[in-house]
């Protein structure tokens, strides 16, 4: 089985290695290839797992299918009679004794600069495929581990886009949700350059989707004319999911987030004067090291002010390697669960 991993919270590698541990338990023979960004952070961490056979960064990602090749049958599986219900075997910490797992990685800035085409979902029960269109990130927001387990910013070629979705739209999707770490930076890798809302519009006029819509977009991409482009048609959704993180200058100055508490309201005035019925959306971190109650009511005031459609709402983790981790004043696990509550509240 592979496993891809999530490393943006603690909550979410406890999620994984939980995870791990279950399906050892389900099945004592499983052979588990774990890949994503936890395996691209902390491979180490993994490795001691039960039924981890390898841990694949995103680094060498692309070489799994090879690896599945490598890894041979279990045999001591493939009898059902030698198959060990769950709730016979005791919780499994560590791995056992035996082949150790092995580790793939690499420097993931060293990846090349281009971004093979991936379309999520598409089957099934899912009527949204999701393609992804950029990915990695050159921000350095202080709280954030995505840009050191996804490398730098890039894009897949516009060309490569329209084909991929004029593919979608033939096979019978009417809605294409595109995706990427940071959606806004779409085509500043690509010689020649090309802006997102040019990419837009490309697809607009030379597909035949019936509906566009965008992943989270970091709230100076969202321009005057990118605003205007969606006013413009009804085929692109009217949604934009920007993530705010908070609503105090001081916190967002410490957060390395280049914009200020007016900058995102203007951003969301100006998408309610020519969309007034979009959906918006935000990220908000609840606990960031530093935040006073006078910060926490700065964000709550905000919030309060903005005609949101919803929230997504973080208790701040610390991440190994990030600048936030080892700032002073971290805020007490008891005061983050409080915030994280009046904000969800708030929502």
């Amino acid at each position: 089985m592979v496993l891809n991993t999530c490393t943006v919270t603690a909550s979410a590698d406890a999620q994984a290695r939980d995870a791990i541990r279950k399906l050892h338990a389900l099945n004592p023979g499983i052979r588990l290839i774990v890949t994503g960004c936890y395996a691209q952070r902390a491979p180490e961490e993994l490795t001691a797992l039960p039924g981890v056979a390898w841990v694949v960064g995103n680094s060498h990602k692309p070489e799994i299918p090879e690896l599945i090749g490598v890894l041979s049958p279990n045999t001591a599986t493939s009898h059902p009679s030698n198959f060990v219900p769950a709730a016979t075997l005791l919780p499994a910490e560590r791995k056992p004794a035996g082949e150790p797992a092995k580790v793939l990685t690499g420097n993931i800035f060293e990846q090349g600069t281009l971004l093979s085409s991936l379309v999520f979902g598409g089957e099934g029960n899912h009527t949204r495929p999701t393609l992804k269109i950029q990915d990695g990130c050159d921000s350095r927001c202080s709280f954030c581990v995505i840009p050191f387990v996804r490398g730098r910013s890039r894009s897949l070629p516009p060309d490569t886009v329209i084909r991929e979705i004029q593919s979608l739209s033939d096979s019978g999707y009417r809605e294409i949700v595109l995706s990427g770490i940071n959606l806004g930076t779409y085509g500043r890798d690509l010689s020649p350059r090309v802006e997102f809302a040019s990419l837009l519009g490309r697809i607009l006029d030379e597909t035949a989707v019936e509906r566009l819509r965008i992943s989270s977009i970091e709230p100076l991409d969202v321009t005057r004319d990118l605003v205007e482009l969606f006013a413009s048609t009804d085929r692109l959704a009217g949604h934009f999911h920007m993530p705010l993180q908070s609503g105090s200058n001081h916190i967002l100055a410490a957060m390395h987030r280049w914009y200020r508490a007016e900058h995102y309201a203007r951003r969301v005035e100006l998408i309610r004067e020519r969309l007034p019925h979009a959906a918006i959306g935000a990220d908000v971190i609840a606990g960031f090291p530093g935040e006073t109650d006078v910060d926490h009511a700065a964000t709550v005031a905000l919030i309060e002010s903005l005609p949101f459609t919803y929230l997504h709402v973080f208790s701040y983790s610390q991440r190994p390697g990030t600048k936030a981790a080892s700032f002073p004043n971290q805020v007490s696990s008891a005061v983050i669960k409080r915030r994280a509550r009046e904000l969800r509240a708030l929502a």
